[in-house]
């Protein structure tokens, strides 16, 4: 169902179970999935492809040009999973040339309102972005990662899989995978415990984790706090994504709990 007051190009590829609200504009290059719900006034554009069973409330904004000078107009694309929920005033961009061309958000995230995905962001699945949560271009964020209200992720930052940021943070350092990172410049306060309990992590692992978690940052020579760690904990897959992680290819420090 489309109201009779949106304005849809005829070239867009739009499902016939979507449903489409008042004073919608919706560009030739969109493809919608079932299901999906538009409520009023909002505006989707460029190469995009939103999944199914999304639900897109009043004036988001998804698929307007890149605020990046360098983009000329070339044929970037944003493509978004099922099962979002994308809330008011929330702007999404498709990818700059210079940055692989794709921005992607996963599914069931939930972006809270004016939130910004910007430019060549990979958002896995499960996350959620609160109330005026900016992510700068290139930023990579894992599954299950929780952004508190009025935080700022800085272009080129990664934050791992079932990481937490506090409201109000200035995210300029990456973040380990489950971790808990606060500050008016991000620093690492522990481990997300509460969010790895929620997803019924056995305690063991947990525990382990924790004890690695000292190791690897009783120091800020993290280099070698990781050639000493204890073989024991080769085992724990959770240890595993944290050490992949730090050793992977990084363009930002890693925070840690002696960063400023």
């Amino acid at each position: 169902m489309i109201h009779k007051t949106s304005v849809i190009d005829t070239n867009a590829k739009i499902s016939a179970s979507v449903k489409i609200g008042a004073f919608c504009v919706i560009g030739p290059n969109v493809e919608i999935g079932d299901n999906t719900i538009i409520h009023s006034h909002v505006n989707i554009s460029g190469n995009t492809i939103i999944g199914k069973d999304n639900k897109i409330f009043p004036f988001a904004s998804i698929g307007n040009a890149p605020q990046d000078l360098k983009y000329n107009g070339e044929k970037t694309k944003l493509k978004i999973g099922d099962k979002n929920t994308i809330r008011e005033h929330v702007t999404i961009n498709p990818g700059t040339a210079d940055g692989g061309g794709l921005t992607v958000v996963g599914n069931s995230c939930l972006l809270m309102i004016s939130s910004h995905v910007a430019h060549d962001c990979i958002i896995g699945d499960y996350v959620i972005l609160a109330n005026n949560v900016p992510l700068g271009g290139h930023v990579n964020i894992g599954d299950s990662v929780i952004i508190g209200g009025n935080s700022a992720v800085q272009q080129f930052t990664r934050i791992g899989k079932m990481a937490m940021i506090g409201g109000m943070t200035g995210v300029l350092n990456d973040v380990i995978p489950y971790g808990l990172s606060i500050g008016n410049r991000n620093f690492l306060q522990g481990l997300n415990l509460i969010g790895l309990r929620r997803k019924n992590i056995p305690n063991k692992e947990i525990l382990s984790l924790s004890e690695a978690y000292k190791e690897i940052f009783k120091t800020d020579k993290l280099t070698d706090n990781l050639r000493n760690l204890n073989s024991s904990f080769k085992d724990n897959l959770l240890v595993k994504d944290i050490v992949e992680f730090i050793n992977k290819d990084k363009k930002r420090p890693i925070c840690t709990p002696f960063s400023k």
